[in-house]
């Protein structure tokens, strides 16, 4: 009787981001091993018990190594880290960045750039490795929202700010990062745009639902559009430059807490830009 080939499990959403932060941390740590047999290990722990820096950098790469806390999960899959952790390691990353940059840099401006060469040989280029693997975790940790874009699935991802809609229920979530900032009514949220750019939603309403052009006036969620939005002019290319977005929460029924601002974005990619277009179609359209 034959058996079915067993296929590779894939890995969740996340696991690369645990296996990158893990192996930084385990390339410095050897680093310091190696610098501290070199050393001789009973100097190199009577510096590092004398020295403050040192033990921020043994605190940092504890949490590096260890990332308690940390899971893979499929749905966060930019965000495995708890929040606390992950702006423990952007800070403690920042810090030891501006510290390598500047020790490297009194170095230099010390030694001369022959030295720094000579340097740089010597230590097989760790000189340049150290602040780029600074940079990675900063990079790493960077803010973000917890998943892409996905019009489908209604899931919208603008800045650090995800965005959730269960056509079922008519509710929204709203995450910052990994902390979620409420649960709403989809019918008392809006998208408000800056009054001084152009608002230009005909082109995602024939995207959203396959519309000719020129036929997403007659659209149902078009109708509140307003005639100020069609009287301003249009670009050509359908795609307006934004410097911010707001989503609005206007709650009839909250006594002293309707016209709330859920979050303010700014808008610095296309991207950033076409998910907020599609949201404001997609709540317009209920």
């Amino acid at each position: 009787m034959t058996r079915p080939t067993p296929t590779p499990a894939s890995p969740a959403p996340g696991a690369g981001t645990i296996f990158a932060l893990r192996a930084i941390g385990l390339v410095l740590v050897a680093r310091w091993l190696y610098s501290m047999s070199q050393m001789g290990y009973g100097a190199s722990f009577a510096a590092i018990t004398s020295s403050p820096w040192a033990s921020v950098n043994a605190v940092f790469l504890f949490l590096l190594i260890v990332l308690p806390g940390a899971r893979a999960r499929a749905e966060r899959p930019f965000h495995p880290l708890p929040q606390w952790l992950r702006q423990a390691l952007r800070l403690f990353a920042f810090l030891g960045l501006l510290f390598a940059l500047w020790s490297i840099g009194l170095f230099i401006w010390a030694a001369g750039g022959r030295r720094t060469v000579h340097a740089i040989a010597d230590t097989n280029g760790w000189l340049v490795v150290v602040p780029a693997l600074y940079a990675a975790v900063l990079w790493i940790c960077r803010p973000r929202a917890l998943w892409r874009t996905n019009v489908a699935a209604r899931r919208f991802a603008i800045g650090r700010y995800a965005i959730a809609l269960d056509a079922a229920t008519r509710t929204v979530v709203v995450w910052a990062e990994s902390r979620k900032l409420g649960q709403y009514d989809a019918r008392e949220l809006s998208v408000i745009w800056p009054p001084s750019d152009p608002l230009v939603r005909e082109p995602v309403l024939q995207e959203m639902h396959g519309l000719p052009e020129g036929a997403a006036a007659a659209a149902p969620g078009a109708a509140g559009v307003g005639p100020s939005a069609t009287a301003r002019p249009a670009r050509a290319s359908g795609r307006a430059r934004r410097s911010h977005v707001e989503l609005l929460w206007d709650s009839p029924a909250a006594a002293g807490h309707n016209r709330q601002t859920v979050f303010r974005a700014t808008l610095v990619t296309e991207g950033d830009r076409a998910a907020a277009r599609a949201l404001d179609a997609t709540l317009r359209q209920g």
